[in-house]
């Protein structure tokens, strides 16, 4: 399983970036697919996660901070997670990453904010917002 994050840089508060998560090793059926952000001196935090519902559909979830500003999205084909970030502010700042985790009854599984819970993770791509 390898999970490689893109898109992060330097961005100027209200601007946009698009962060990518290359999946590879996995299937979007059976993982589902966060995004976790880490400050120094802080705890990693849950931002969003996305996974493939019932229905075909998928289910998201966002952190309260992000909602209506970010939004996850997948590409199946391309077997990679897109987190849409506008709007952005200072406090975004931090070093964002991906992580994937497996179930095997979607009826019983909903994806956790504790990042221990998380089976994978890529290696991060920086985030920063000027004021």
């Amino acid at each position: 399983v390898q999970l490689v994050e893109s898109g992060g840089g330097l961005v100027q508060a209200g601007g946009s970036l698009r962060l990518s998560c290359a999946a590879s090793g996995i299937s979007f059926e059976n993982y589902a697919i966060a995004w976790f952000r880490q400050v120094p001196g802080k705890e990693r935090e849950g931002v969003s996660w996305i996974m493939r519902g019932s229905n075909g559909t998928d289910d998201t979830a966002y952190l309260d901070s992000v909602k209506g500003r970010f939004t996850i999205s997948s590409d199946n084909a391309e077997n990679t997670v897109y987190l849409q970030m506008n709007t952005l502010k200072p406090e975004d700042t931090a070093l964002y990453y991906c992580a994937a985790d497996r179930f095997y009854t979607r009826k019983y599984y909903s994806p956790q904010w504790n990042p221990w819970l998380w089976d994978f993770w890529g290696q991060g791509t920086q985030v920063t917002v000027s004021p």
